[in-house]
């Protein structure tokens, strides 16, 4: 193997590292998961960190996955072929639930939708929001459900940086308060939107995760108020939970 190829595996070896893992992660952590001298280690890390593939975190916090590889996995999401596996799998969900059902990620600090299959009811709500547009993350149930699983540091570095934007009279705008909702989120792992992002709107979403167990989408599903409560939706969470291990395996390559 040559020099140049054995430097991208190493590159792609701390990458595949640091998606997985729970906390940022230390040089001598790398070193130990990895396998790779400390020396060479450090010279792979700061050429990733360059190109914005890593970002080093202040002091001696260590190492997180930086925006273009996370938009590269995004783009990965996005290819033609998962989309449409991944609609037939929405399709499905939605003759079992008759409720609108939404494929999301994570795109910076906001929510972006990557597929929709709507209900059939003549109540549904449409959205007007286009595939590939953005909503908040602390309003909504796929939102507050990524905020759930982040890691503690990366979760209080976005709500620093977030402006949490009233979106109706139950959205919540207080730091502190958001992060105690997040918390039964977590353990139930079933984000909840009670008409905090849309006024006669509620909507549940279920963590889709990979090989690994890390979440790298969410399976969503709303309705309007005068067609279904928020109690309705949830008491159809375990079969999203069906779907989104379906999408999970889809989005693997399974």
């Amino acid at each position: 193997m040559n020099e140049l190829a054995d430097r991208a595996l190493r590159a792609l070896r701390i990458l595949e590292n640091l998606s997985v893992a729970s906390l940022p992660q230390t040089l001598a952590q790398l070193a130990q998961r990895t396998g790779l001298p400390k020396s060479s280690l450090l010279r792979v890390l700061n050429d990733l960190e360059r190109a914005s593939y890593v970002t080093r975190l202040p002091g001696r916090r260590g190492y997180v996955t930086g925006s273009r590889t996370h938009e590269l996995g995004l783009s990965i999401l996005r290819a033609p072929q998962l989309l449409r596996a991944c609609r037939a799998a929405l399709s499905r969900l939605v003759e079992i639930t008759g409720e609108t059902c939404n494929l999301n990620t994570l795109s910076g600090d906001a929510v972006q939708y990557l597929a929709r299959v709507e209900s059939p009811g003549h109540l549904r709500l449409q959205l007007h929001m286009d595939i590939g547009s953005h909503v908040p993350l602390h309003c909504t149930a796929s939102g507050k459900l990524f905020l759930a699983f982040m890691r503690p540091a990366e979760q209080r570095a976005l709500l620093d940086r977030m402006e949490l934007t009233r979106m109706t009279p139950k959205t919540i705008t207080r730091p502190e308060a958001l992060v105690s909702a997040l918390r039964p989120i977590r353990e139930q792992e079933i984000g909840i939107d009670d008409e905090e992002f849309i006024v006669g709107m509620v909507a549940v979403a279920v963590p889709i995760r990979d090989r690994d167990g890390k979440m790298i989408a969410a399976l969503a599903c709303h309705a309007p108020t005068a067609q279904a409560s928020l109690k309705d939706l949830m008491e159809k969470a375990h079969f999203m939970h069906r779907t989104a291990n379906e999408l999970g395996l889809i989005l693997a390559g399974d």
